[in-house]
């Protein structure tokens, strides 16, 4: 993957935002730095190989996704309203990623995860999977646990799918996992685990492909910890474990009267939040907090964490009060919500805790996208990177364990083709393109959320916390970025993060030479695989469970790996 810019050089500086400094670059000069960076990237990613195989037995490997979280939903990022001890002990121990990037929708990141390729390399670029769909992940996509199992890895899936289930082929022990606890579609009851879909419910809790009852009545959060937490202390030691917890946690449920939901020991830790709805939102954040630190302490206990590492992310920005499901997150100071291409849609709360990274308790801005996990694991893991060969990701575990310069220096964020709308960084720029993102209805989600409820009683900030600092927001802000017209819009994220100031009139340059990037992506990209709705997936039809409804031909079932 070339890591070079295929344009001039973009060089920002000036940091009060009063101009941009634009080189023009001799072709011998770039000749040479372009070499240069290829070098160091490939002595980069030796190093990282040697440094895996130091310890001898490849690591186990515990990936915690959380659903829906919002930046400033961890008081890792700097807000006292909803202290999380446990994401904020291992993150300040480990890496906390501050320049880190994921899609906007579920299950476009959990694609990313599981492949390393880009949505619009898969097909998952639009919307999510719901429920009815007869569709899912292609089975020619190779999985993160199907890779690490030939690595000689005990692979296991707890909590959400979300990348298709109407052929069982589709299921997570037909995707490379030993084993499988966990709900197959996008959302649930917490505690009935009922999936509501044009007006249908269903059953959607399942063990190794058969539906599972005896939890009914049970807080996900718990049994999903629960199922991890047997995972571990039943391991066998000598073998790598990889451990996929894909958190229920915190997105929003399905009855109207009851979206958020959390035990009342949780509810009753913010009597300072005022508003009802973010109470109980904090609520089940602390919840999740509580598992991540249960599952360290279980490898502890169990004698794997010294040769572990453990990865935590959100698979996209929060759903604020506002979004049609109301989860009544935030993102403050970032801008707009899950379904949007601004940074508080895409830029993901994440951590790495290992002993094996050496340079350790540091705030990262090295740029990593959900892309990356797969070939940094799998390196590490011992695998070979040419076995990757469609991959869109860069190894990362260098640039993680020693601090080195990240080999990425663009962000693809999405090309949504139905919609229309799509963004990319490169460097320190970031264009929009089209609708923007997150328009849903006649409504825009455009905006800048701040958290609701008093935290007077509070300290304001967290000490020993990342903070996002903002320049001056100017009265248009929310404006100059014209829908209507559909002209693409600029921004240098790192003088901006908040998305405040559209440069795109006085540096053109920069937005035609972005929207040809992007254009050798769409040319890049494959059809959207959606499908039509299926009514004989209604769960009436198959004991009011949602469960695989299709038979595969034998045709279907046999595939070449891309």
């Amino acid at each position: 993957m070339n890591t070079s810019l295929p344009w001039t050089w973009l060089v920002a500086s000036d940091r009060d935002g009063a101009g941009i400094l634009r080189d023009k670059i001799t072709m011998e000069w770039r000749k040479a730095m372009e070499f240069i960076t290829c070098f160091m990237v490939l002595l980069a990613g030796a190093l990282g190989d040697e440094e895996s195989k130091d310890h001898g037995q490849p690591p186990h490997i515990i990936f915690i996704v959380a659903d829906d979280l919002g930046w400033d939903d961890v008081s890792l990022h700097g807000s006292s309203q909803i202290p999380t001890p446990n994401i904020d002990t291992l993150a300040q121990d480990g890496v906390t990623l501050t320049n880190y990037y994921v899609s906007p929708l579920c299950t476009p990141s959990r694609s990313a995860i599981m492949t390393g390729r880009h949505p619009i390399h898969t097909g998952l670029q639009f919307g999510v999977i719901s429920p009815e769909a007869p569709y899912g992940l292609g089975l020619e996509e190779k999985t993160m646990a199907q890779y690490l199992k030939t690595l000689g890895y005990s692979t296991h899936a707890v909590g959400k799918w979300h990348l298709g289930y109407f052929a069982k082929e589709y299921t997570p022990t037909w995707r490379g996992f030993d084993s499988f606890f966990g709900f197959y579609n996008g959302r649930g009851d917490y505690y009935t685990h009922e999936e509501v879909q044009s007006e249908v419910s269903g059953y959607d809790l399942h063990k190794n492909g058969k539906v599972y009852r005896p939890a009914f009545g049970q807080y996900s959060t718990d049994i999903f910890n629960q199922e991890a937490e047997q995972i571990i202390k039943a391991h066998n030691a000598s073998q790598p474990l990889f451990l996929y917890l894909a958190h229920q946690a915190v997105h929003a449920g399905v009855y109207p009267d009851r979206l958020l939901q959390a035990p009342d020991k949780y509810y009753q830790r913010f009597p300072h939040i005022e508003t009802e709805g973010r109470r109980m939102y904090a609520a089940m954040v602390s919840a999740l907090d509580d598992s991540v630190g249960s599952i360290s302490q279980t490898l502890r206990d169990a004698g794997l964490y010294d040769n572990s590492i453990i990865v935590f992310t959100t698979d996209n920005g929060g759903a604020t009060y506002d979004f049609f499901d109301g989860t009544h997150a935030s993102n403050w100071p970032l801008r707009g919500c899950k379904h949007t291409l601004w940074e508080g849609g895409v830029r993901g709360t994440a951590f790495v805790n290992s002993p094996l990274i050496k340079k350790p308790r540091r705030f990262s801005d090295q740029m990593m996208h959900v892309c990356d996990w797969l070939p940094t694991l799998h390196s590490v893991a011992g695998g070979d990177p040419k076995e990757l060969k469609n991959s869109d990701g860069f190894d990362q575990w260098d640039a993680l364990s020693n601090n080195v310069p990240s080999p990425r220096n663009e962000i693809l964020h999405n090309i949504e083709p139905i919609e229309k709308y799509a963004a990319i960084r490169v460097g320190d720029f970031k264009l929009h393109y089209g609708a923007f993102g997150g328009k849903i209805g006649s409504k825009y989600f455009s905006g800048w959320y701040p958290p609701e409820g008093a935290t007077s009683n509070k300290a304001e900030y967290v000490p020993n916390s990342f903070r996002v600092r903002c320049p001056s927001k100017q009265a248009n802000a929310s404006t100059n970025c014209d829908y209507g017209d559909r002209k693409p819009c600029l921004y240098n994220i790192r003088d901006d993060p908040c998305e405040y100031n559209n440069i795109a009139d006085w540096n053109q340059d920069i937005v035609e030479a972005m929207k040809a990037r992007l254009q050798e992506y769409r040319r890049s990209a494959v059809e959207p695989r959606n499908q039509p709705l299926d009514p004989q997936s209604n769960p009436k039809l198959h004991g009011n469970v949602w469960e695989p409804w299709v038979t595969l031909s034998e045709d279907d079932q046999h595939v070449t790996y891309a």
